[in-house]
């Protein structure tokens, strides 16, 4: 009984690693500082862990929004689950190939708090995390998804609040390179997507 209770919570850590790990990379943090380090130009210490806090928490809304009410929504809307792979995956490669590219996500030059929204979404929580987290409580199911979110949140607060530190260390090219790679795992993971919805619908 121990053993099998040990493997459960085995392969549930497992899995909230699997969804960390491929959530970090779809919200991509890093390409979201040189819009932060605009937005927060003259801001003290406190008040840009205020402004990361207020990006995050936008993110976050939008994204246990859709943790919990995408799944009944789509149910609703009657979409497969294999249309919603296939879908997902299409987004997340135009996604990863702007990324790749070097293409802005963000045209205006915006202050404030609006600015700050649009770092929580579209920049943090977009299409590419809304549909990925759909298709990951389609998955693995609510928890493993929720138990992701915190670290997920946590850490993109994180990336955001040492902005900073980020750019000083890595340089704009270096930011640039890292949300390049992002973009290239962010193209793998949709092609994995679109591959199992293919083999789903068929």
């Amino acid at each position: 009984m121990e053993i099998k209770r040990a493997r459960t919570r085995g392969m549930m850590l497992g899995e909230v690693g699997k969804i960390l790990m491929a959530l970090f990379v779809i919200m991509d943090p890093f390409g979201s500082i040189p819009i932060f380090l605009l937005v927060t130009e003259g801001m003290d210490g406190r008040k840009v862990s205020r402004a990361a806090g207020y990006a995050v928490g936008v993110a976050g809304l939008v994204l246990f929004f859709f943790l919990f009410l995408g799944d009944p929504l789509f149910r609703v809307l009657r979409v497969e689950f294999s249309s919603l792979r296939i879908g997902g995956g299409l987004v997340l490669g135009v996604l990863g190939m702007e990324l790749v590219l070097g293409r802005s996500l963000l045209k205006k030059e915006v202050k404030g708090s609006p600015a700050l929204s649009l770092i929580g979404t579209p920049m943090l929580t977009g299409p590419g995390v809304i549909v990925s987290t759909m298709i990951f409580v389609k998955t693995y199911g609510y928890l493993p998804v929720l138990f992701a979110s915190f670290p997920l949140l946590f850490l993109s607060w994180m990336v955001l609040r040492l902005s900073s530190f980020f750019h000083r260390v890595l340089g704009k090219d270096g930011i640039e390179i890292l949300s390049r790679l992002m973009g290239l795992l962010l193209v793998t993971i949709a092609v994995d997507l679109v591959m199992g919805g293919v083999k789903e619908a068929l």
